[in-house]
């Protein structure tokens, strides 16, 4: 056969392969138009029910019939009447808890007048922007009358009303209350959500600008709070915690929202500041105010934009707004604003352009559309130089390598075993294997245990740009868990980044750390026991954040921010030398980063209960009260501070957002 056969051949055989594809998707195009077709005839036929008299006569019988069907249920899944009772008192409980943060949390006369009379140190006035659209007159009246409320009298209202004809009763209502700090103006054409608040803008004359919607409900004591912040912290961008309700009252709470301080990545991620922005005039004179191509996502570029420009941010972790939730609203159904979707992801990109990056992508999380994971992209290609101390454990160790060499996408790496007081022949001959491997060596650390020690020795021998501090017993699950490290290590603005860790059923081990957390006050794990599937609080699991510190079970850092800080503390041999390494990274202005998208197995960590002195011989036991009474000692400041990432409404008793005095948790 001559090559032109042989060519003739070939280019046949490819548009044969071709052609093949081609029908196969014909066929799968045309099954899936079928089934849209079935659908929507379903859904017709449902809604021609739905809209019957016949369905609609029987709708007293087919909610008698709900109610029961649910309680039987309930009964079957709490066993018994009596626990389904307990259930009930619980409900009703957090309930209760929950008025506490409404109603119940409004100020007494007293109060209200002591706030009034205050003398505070600088003279302040707030612009209150608050863009008017057809507002529903009961939502108008509880929105200006929330701010006349204010305890601090030194604000003004800005309306500007692009309602239609049809709603000139909105105008009405506002020149109805006969208050000369409410500015109002009656567009002549609606501008859409960012147009109609920049007129907002032109028409206020305060210190600070707060960000306020038409339907949603201030706190009486808020601009109180925000003035506090400013005259004793400076803060020049302010926000508080929230809450989402619905009904008429406050106190019909669906989600309180606990906020952590300012966290960037969080930000880029999801705009978990939301409500209720405020911030100095010269800050929105050096970043602009609203653009219009963002609008449904508006808040989230100015918050961005705002945010890298000032210079204190403050968090006032109390709820001091209410967030009405109601048909139409984003509170209530995202999709009720689609397009939100699309310009939350402009603007967390345009955000991350100004900062410098590119070649990143953003897409929407599990947990929600707005909430994203963020793919940073690879610089270079930097060795890696991954560190794993072993005595024994043979078993463990040619898991975790196996799992490295077998699934890890990311190629340049080198991995150094660093010995210990290994024992037993088994795991002689296994390094003896291992070392023919171009990858991997193995050094030996003589001396008696102290994990600091062992792994500061280890680096001396790694040649990498960033190392990676792995347990012996970790097992790596996902085969681009080094580039979801290495996106945010490579970063000059972030110190240590941790993984998510799970035992082998699934259950989380890790998910960051939470100062002060647990029975010792020292630190513990965030989300600790839940399940693979759960989004976390507010959906934290779905996201990179910002954190205090992560596990050195998994923990990527420079290999020249390792040295430069010392490398791990020797003084503390077991217990919170990782913690400890994290928190000398963030004294030196650097952020620390737990990405859910690295995903690993722990193994022997299981075993040992959330309580390191279970098992432990007195020796250990006390060695472990002497490294947490040192480590208190050492970061006494920033214990007594509170976690910045974890809000001091929740619990420090327990790793998954209970409220303090509320026995349960917020997570789902």
């Amino acid at each position: 056969m001559n090559r032109e056969e042989e060519l003739s051949k070939t280019s046949e055989y490819y548009k044969d392969l071709y052609e093949k594809e081609r029908c196969k998707n014909a066929r799968l195009t045309e099954s899936l138009v079928d089934a849209e077709a079935k659908l929507a005839d379903l859904e017709y036929k449902m809604d021609k029910l739905k809209n019957s008299m016949i369905w609609k006569a029987v709708y007293p019988f087919r909610l008698v019939w709900s109610h029961t069907k649910n309680l039987f249920i309930r009964i079957r899944r709490y066993g018994s009447i009596s626990n389904l009772k307990k259930k009930i008192a619980s409900k009703i409980i957090e309930k209760r808890a929950y008025k506490s943060y409404g109603t119940l949390s409004m100020p007494s006369p007293e109060e209200t007048k002591a706030q009034r009379e205050t003398a505070f140190p600088r003279k302040i006035t707030f612009s209150i922007l608050v863009p008017l659209y057809n507002t529903p007159e009961v939502y108008l009246r509880e929105m200006i009358e929330s701010v006349i409320a204010q305890t601090y009298p030194c604000w003004e209202l800005c309306l500007a009303d692009g309602s239609d004809s049809e709603h000139g009763y909105v105008e009405q209502v506002v020149k109805g209350y006969n208050d000369p700090r409410i500015r109002y103006e009656r567009l002549t054409e609606n501008l859409g959500i960012s147009g109609n608040t920049n007129k907002c803008f032109e028409m206020a004359g305060g210190d600070y600008i707060g960000l306020f919607d038409h339907d949603d409900i201030l706190h009486p004591c808020a601009l109180f709070e925000y003035m506090k912040a400013i005259c004793e912290k400076d803060a020049d961008y302010i926000y508080c915690d929230e809450t989402t309700f619905s009904g008429k009252s406050i106190d019909h709470m669906i989600t309180l929202h606990f906020k952590p301080d300012f966290a960037p990545d969080n930000l880029r991620a999801n705009n978990y500041i939301c409500h209720f922005s405020v911030f100095s005039k010269e800050l929105v004179d050096k970043v602009g105010t609203f653009r219009t191509e963002f609008d449904g996502s508006q808040d989230h570029d100015m918050i961005l934009r705002l945010t890298q420009a000032a210079k204190h941010i403050v968090h006032v972790p109390k709820i001091l707004y209410y967030w009405r939730s109601h048909a139409g609203s984003v509170a209530s159904d995202i999709n009720a604003k689609s397009y939100a979707i699309d310009a939350a992801k402009g603007a967390v990109a345009s955000h991350l352009k100004a900062c410098g990056f590119s070649g990143f992508s953003i897409e929407s999380s599990r947990a929600f559309e707005t909430i994203f994971r963020i793919r940073y992209a690879i610089c270079g290609n930097p060795l890696i130089s991954i560190l794993i101390p072993n005595k024994d454990h043979v078993d463990d160790l040619r898991r975790c390598i196996e799992s490295i060499t077998d699934r890890t996408s990311y190629e340049n790496y080198e991995i150094i075993i660093i010995e210990n007081n290994s024992a037993t022949e088994e795991i002689k001959q296994y390094y003896e294997t291992l070392e023919k491997h171009p990858k991997i060596r193995v050094v030996t650390y003589e001396g008696e245990f102290n994990y600091s020690k062992i792994n500061n020795f280890g680096e001396g021998f790694a040649k990498g740009e960033h190392i990676v501090l792995l347990n012996n017993d970790t097992e790596v699950i996902t085969r681009n868990w080094l580039e979801e490290l290495l996106m945010y290590s490579q970063r000059s603005d972030v110190g240590a980044v941790g993984c998510m860790l799970y035992y082998p059923d699934y259950t989380i081990q890790h998910a960051g750390i939470v100062l002060g957390l647990g029975a010792h006050r020292t630190a513990g794990h965030s989300h600790y026991g839940l399940a693979k599937e759960n989004l976390g609080y507010m959906g934290r699991l779905c996201y990179a954040q910002n954190v205090s510190a992560v596990t050195g079970a998994c923990l990527m850092v420079k290999r020249q921010l390792f040295e430069e800080a010392g490398g791990l503390s020797e003084d503390l041999a077991v217990a919170l030398n990782d913690v400890d390494f994290c928190l000398k990274l963030r004294r030196r202005g650097l952020l620390n980063v737990f990405t859910p998208f690295a995903e690993l197995f722990h193994y022997e960590s299981a075993s040992r209960g959330t309580d390191v002195t279970d098992k432990a011989t007195a020796e250990n036991a006390g060695r472990y009260e002497k490294e947490c009474d040192l480590f208190r000692s050492r970061w006494k400041a920033e214990l007594d501070a509170g976690d910045p990432y974890f809000n001091p409404n929740f619990s420090l008793d327990h790793s998954n957002f209970v409220l303090a005095g509320n026995p349960k948790s917020m997570v789902g």
